[in-house]
C-alpha cells in the first residue's frame, strides 16, 4: 500500500469512526429523552422518521389503510413505552421492531400465525399507491436503474412478504444485516438467505417491467 493510500484509509477510518460516534451519542440522547418524556422530542421523531415508518407498514400490510391506523398506534407505544429504549441500538431498529410487532399482534386478532400469511387477506382487492411524500431516491430504486417508484413497489408486492421485508428494511431503510435479525428475530444466517432469494426473486421482475417499458417506448 501506497503512503497516500495508507492516509487515505486512515482518514475514512476516523470519519467512520466520528460517525459512528455520533449516532451512539445520538441514539443515547433519544433514550434519556424518552424516559424523561422530553416536550417536543417526540414530535422531532416524528418528522424525521414519519416517511420511512409509514412506507414499512405499507410494504408490510399491503394497504394504505391499515397502514395509517397502525402509523399512529406505533408512535403512541413509542410515547408509552419510550423508557424502554436504552440507546443501544440504532433509534430506527427500535422502532421498526415495534411497528412489525404491531402489525403482527393486529393480524393475530384475525387468525393469522405468521407474517408471510399478511399479504393473503387484504381488506379490498384495490391496488395500493405507494405516495409517500420524500423526494429523496432509496438504494432500492437507484438499484433498479431509475425503474419508476411505483413499479419498483409493484414488484415488491408481487413478492412473499418474509423476502419483501428484507428487501425493504436492506434498501429502504439502509439497516445492517445485524439490524434486520434483530428487527425480524430471525438468526443472521435466515436473513441472509432471505435477502439473496429476495434479490434473486425481484431481478426478473424489475427486468420484465424494463422490457415492457422499452416495447411501448418502441
Amino acid at each position: 500500500m501506497s503512503a497516500t493510500s495508507a492516509i487515505r484509509a486512515l482518514f475514512s477510518s476516523s470519519a467512520a469512526t466520528l460517525a459512528e460516534e455520533q449516532v451512539r451519542r445520538e441514539n443515547l440522547a433519544i433514550a434519556e429523552g424518552l424516559k424523561r418524556q422530553e416536550a417536543g422530542l417526540l414530535d422531532t421523531l416524528i418528522v424525521r422518521y414519519q416517511h420511512r415508518l409509514l412506507r414499512y407498514l405499507m410494504f408490510l400490510t399491503g394497504q394504505r389503510e391499515l397502514a395509517e391506523d397502525l402509523f399512529q398506534d406505533v408512535w403512541m407505544r413509542v410515547l408509552t413505552r419510550g423508557g424502554q429504549y436504552n440507546g443501544k441500538a440504532r433509534f430506527e431498529t427500535w422502532l421498526f421492531t415495534i411497528a412489525r410487532n404491531m402489525v403482527i399482534d393486529q393480524k393475530r386478532k384475525r387468525t393469522v400465525s405468521s407474517l408471510d400469511e399478511l399479504i393473503e387477506i387484504g381488506d379490498d382487492d384495490r391496488p395500493m399507491t405507494f405516495e409517500v411524500a420524500d423526494d429523496q431516491p432509496s438504494p432500492l430504486e437507484m438499484f433498479a436503474q431509475g425503474e419508476d417508484r411505483e413499479q419498483v413497489a409493484a414488484a415488491l408486492l408481487e413478492m412473499d412478504t418474509l423476502y419483501r421485508e428484507v428487501l425493504v428494511l436492506r434498501f429502504h431503510e439502509e439497516l445492517s444485516l445485524e439490524e434486520i435479525a434483530r428487527v425480524t428475530r430471525a438468526p443472521l444466517s435466515t436473513v441472509k438467505s432471505r435477502l439473496y432469494r429476495g434479490m434473486a426473486a425481484i431481478r426478473p421482475k424489475l427486468e420484465r417491467m424494463r422490457d415492457r417499458r422499452r416495447e411501448i417506448a418502441g
